[in-house]
């Protein structure tokens, strides 16, 4: 009889625990994106900057 309630009180604690993973997941997720988009937009300015920057010294 122990034993049933061992096993639902660790089923109980694996079903919420692999809920948290999944939100952790997401969250990694979008901050590996909002990172490759932020590199890209510096990226891309800094070539804004420097193309405006030659055509001022020619």
């Amino acid at each position: 009889m122990k034993a049933n309630y061992l096993l639902l009180i660790i089923l109980s604690l694996l079903s919420c625990t692999l809920g948290g993973c999944e939100v952790v997941e997401g969250i990694f997720k979008a901050g590996v994106w909002s990172g490759v988009l932020m590199v890209v937009l510096l990226v891309a300015l800094l070539i804004f900057i420097f193309t405006r920057i030659g055509k001022g010294k020619n």
